[in-house]
């Protein structure tokens, strides 16, 4: 059962801040380039990238951004490179304004969206329930890979995971693999369960609020995306300076673009060819510089093997656990 803690009004106040501080990001990206109209559909929250006439009579391509590997700070660069491909692809590119990651990949499966950046864990989810593909990748800081960071408090006397027993844990996305399968793992390997280990826990929906709400002590500990946890360290510290890395998982692959089965070929030939590209192009360095990514690459679905035999073990041993429960006899 998930215990809820006053965290709860905290990470409110934080949502309303963050989707005020993105009206403003949108508003500075859009506020030099007069061609660029913005416009809010609030029925689906979705966004037409270009408005120009010359787009009006194309068909739409819809891209949702799930799983950053920016804080929310980066948000723009996202919207910068979604202009790089409206310039690029012969469709009239909506973005689709979504954080839950079970959402994106429903609206992947009903073909609602035909692209978005997910995290590994949703692609592992959707490639096996619905045929998600692989896109390409993001190369950052020369890899292609990722870790779970469990951060603490800097000066707290938190030295291990193995501390955490009967204190505040904050995980992000229920889907989220950094942000929540890893640290159930970790729990696991040590029989024990988030509910079982933690005096409460809780969700926060973003790594840049887990980093926040540990630097403020609102809980004692948090699982996070290390590319979000060095981005910040590297772009904005206030947080993450206040809070120290406890513990570095095994690598994993990293959040990917993902595109819905069935695809046009030329539409994910064409879309793959552009953002294989961006690299090279003076425009698109600048976008990348400020994503901190090297590039964008081909990547293979076995490069997310290693969250899928997480996933099998964990429910092999929920089955294992469920049938010892079952053959106890009823005591009472």
């Amino acid at each position: 059962m998930l215990n809820r803690y006053p965290l709860n009004r905290i990470v409110i106040a934080i949502n309303v801040f963050i989707s005020a501080l993105v009206c403003l990001l949108i508003i500075g990206v859009t506020g030099c380039e007069e061609s660029r109209v913005y416009r809010s559909i609030n029925l689906s929250k979705t966004e037409t990238i270009n408005s120009a006439p010359e787009k009006s009579s194309k068909e739409e391509f819809r891209i949702a951004i799930g799983g950053m590997i920016t804080p929310r700070e980066g948000f723009a660069y996202y919207r910068k490179l979604l202009d790089y491909i409206d310039d690029r692809l012969d469709k009239k590119i909506v973005f689709v304004d979504r954080e839950d990651y079970a959402e994106i990949n429903e609206l992947l499966k009903s073909k609602a969206i035909d692209a978005a950046f997910v995290c590994g864990g949703p692609y592992v989810d959707g490639h096996k329930d619905f045929g998600m593909e692989l896109l390409v990748a993001p190369r950052a800081y020369g890899e292609t890979v990722y870790y779970s960071y469990i951060i603490a408090p800097k000066e707290s006397d938190t030295k291990s995971f193995e501390d955490l027993r009967g204190k505040r844990f904050a995980f992000t996305d229920p889907l989220s693999n950094s942000g929540k399968l890893v640290p159930t793992y970790m729990l696991a390997k040590m029989n024990e369960t988030p509910d079982s280990f933690f005096k409460s826990y809780d969700f926060t929906y973003a790594h840049d609020k887990s980093i926040q709400a540990v630097a403020e002590g609102l809980v004692d500990a948090a699982a996070v995306d290390s590319l979000i946890w060095e981005y910040t360290n590297r772009v904005d510290p206030e947080y993450s300076s206040r809070t120290r890395i406890i513990k570095k998982s095994p690598p994993y692959g990293i959040p990917p673009i993902v595109i819905r089965k069935g695809l046009a070929p030329e539409i994910k030939k064409n879309l793959k060819a552009i953002l294989l590209t961006v690299h090279e192009n003076v425009k698109g360095r600048e976008i990348l510089k400020g994503m901190m990514v090297d590039r964008f690459v081909t990547i293979e679905d076995s490069a997310y093997d290693s969250i899928r035999e997480m996933k099998q073990w964990l429910s092999d041993r929920e089955i294992s656990v469920n049938k010892q429960n079952k053959a106890i006899p009823d005591q009472s």
